[in-house]
């Protein structure tokens, strides 16, 4: 593919590029790479000035720059075709949609799929080898079903909704359209709920339902759980990470993004837009506003409010987060200055 094809298939978004000043130079492309790992023909991007060094040793021929005069100088002089964009890494996401696309089976049932006789199955679905498909269950139009798949009685799944191997739909599940459920996600198995009695555990049935609404990705092996009663419920386009749990009755907004090995509690309320990084934990009945965002490890046991950025456990504003770390790499020095004072106090009453 021609640069000049890329600019084209971009649109609008590439108004400044290097043919306007040398239309003559317009390489073939044959792919896109990392730019550190760059070969000649590829394609790779620099997402800002603290990457800018890459450009001056990348063999990449063709790059993705920010606006920046500079960087643009230096690509020039090193023979290098460029764009330029204000977010250098959203264009280059596109980029590698234009070489490669994602294995999309063509709709077939396998005749070793097992479809009750009163699930419902639209139109251009594909149902792979050995996929159960329990009684009342209702599959959209598009939708894909990979091997090993098992929906339970009456989950919905909405069109064009991609369920990968070996992942699990329990009853009383609601998917909505254009969602990806990955490799040995449960979504819609029992919550963790159990009464303390004189003997033992009583378990309580959980009779709710789970919901995700359009768009939302829920990476590999995380659960999502069904609650007692009302429903958990995913809002759509959140992105899920692999190795997330979700608790029962939980609510998150739309357009979140939970990075692996997070966790919450039952209950727990995610306003819209809310980010939690890796290894986060979430206290039960704990809500977090609008746009709030939780650093790796945070452990969150009371409300954030919207906006803010929280940090540690137990987990507080990020700002106090930052001098609490800078007091702690002293300790050793404050302890030794204590000892010290110490000693002067007690020879001092001697």
């Amino acid at each position: 593919m021609k640069f000049s094809e890329i600019l084209r298939q971009f649109g609008d978004a590439t108004t400044n590029h290097s043919l306007t000043s040398n239309p003559e130079h317009d390489p073939e492309i044959t792919g896109v790479t990392a730019i550190d790992e760059a070969s000649i023909g590829t394609l790779s991007y620099v997402e800002g000035a603290k990457f800018g060094s890459f450009v001056g040793k990348t063999n990449a021929t063709a790059l993705i720059l920010p606006r920046d005069e500079k960087l643009q100088l230096l690509a020039d002089q090193r023979g290098i075709v460029w764009l330029a964009t204000p977010d250098p890494r959203l264009l280059f996401a596109k980029a590698i949609a234009l070489f490669y696309q994602p294995y999309r089976p063509i709709p077939e049932i396998h005749p070793t799929a097992v479809i009750h006789s009163t699930a419902k199955v639209g139109s251009d679905v594909y149902i792979g080898p050995h996929a159960v498909i329990q009684q009342g269950v209702e599959i959209g139009n598009g939708a894909i079903i990979h091997p090993n798949v098992v929906i339970y009685p009456d989950a919905k799944i909405g069109d064009r909704t991609t369920l990968h191997a070996n992942c699990t739909i329990h009853e009383r599940t609601h998917i909505g359209a254009d969602c990806v459920i990955h490799s040995g996600a449960v979504i819609g198995a029992e919550g963790f709920g159990f009464v303390p009695t004189r003997t033992g555990w009583l378990k309580m049935e959980q009779s709710g339902y789970t919901v995700l609404e359009d768009g939302v990705e829920v990476g590999c092996n995380s659960a999502i759980d069904r609650p007692a009663v009302g429903e958990t419920r995913i809002g759509r386009n959140t992105v899920i990470d692999n190795l997330v749990q979700i608790g029962h009755g939980c609510q998150i907004g739309a357009g979140c993004a939970i990075a692996g090995q997070a966790g919450m509690a039952g209950g727990v309320k995610l306003g819209n837009r809310v980010i939690l990084a890796g290894q986060t934990g979430i206290a039960n009945q704990v809500k977090m506003g609008d746009g709030a965002i939780a650093s790796a490890q945070s452990g969150i046991h009371s409300d954030v409010p919207p906006g803010e950025i929280v940090s540690g456990t137990p987990a507080v504003p990020h700002k106090m987060y930052l001098k609490v770390c800078a007091v702690y790499s002293r300790l050793p020095d404050i302890y030794q200055s204590l000892k010290q004072l110490q000693r002067q106090f007690k020879n001092s009453n001697d």
